[in-house]
């Protein structure tokens, strides 16, 4: 049985707290050389943007939003790709399906994936593209469409 957050007494600060450390420690992959940045280039972030947002469409997702970061230098991704799901549910399986159309598609795998288990907001980091997917309360919360003002933001039309 899923129980809301307030049941758990687990505080959306709480969520975005570990949510945003581990998509800080993710932007760099650690290994025994030592830190390498992950980037892609633009093509190739574009195209994991198309291949996220089909996956998302795959399983329903809603109120699909491109957040584009690009041109704001400091920003920690160049895209994020927003959406939600109607339950704890949806919000896991449009997860799985992101990732496993960007392995399928794009030979592509997030360097790091966090909350799932809550299904509240789960965050898939690819490095240069961040993919947030919450259900509605939480996103109407955090509301990370606004953040950054000069963003360029593209609404996706929901799939029936």
């Amino acid at each position: 049985m899923n129980r809301s957050l307030k049941q758990q007494n687990i505080t959306p600060k709480d969520v975005f707290s570990q949510l945003f450390s581990v998509t800080l420690r993710y932007i760099y992959n650690i290994d025994k050389q030592g830190v390498t940045i992950l980037r892609f280039s633009m093509t190739e972030a574009t195209e994991l943007v198309k291949t996220i947002t089909k996956g998302i469409q795959n399983k329903k997702g809603q109120d699909i939003v491109v957040v584009d970061l690009s041109h704001i230098e400091g920003a920690i991704a160049n895209y994020f790709v927003i959406c939600q799901g109607s339950s704890s549910n949806q919000v896991e399986a449009i997860a799985e399906s992101v990732g496993d159309i960007c392995r399928r598609e794009m030979s592509e795998k997030p360097v790091g994936v966090n909350g799932l288990g809550y299904n509240q907001w789960v965050a898939i980091d690819f490095a240069d593209v961040l993919v947030h997917i919450f259900q509605p309360e939480m996103r109407t919360f955090y509301n990370l469409e606004e953040l950054w003002e000069d963003a360029k933001l593209t609404k996706i039309p929901n799939v029936d």
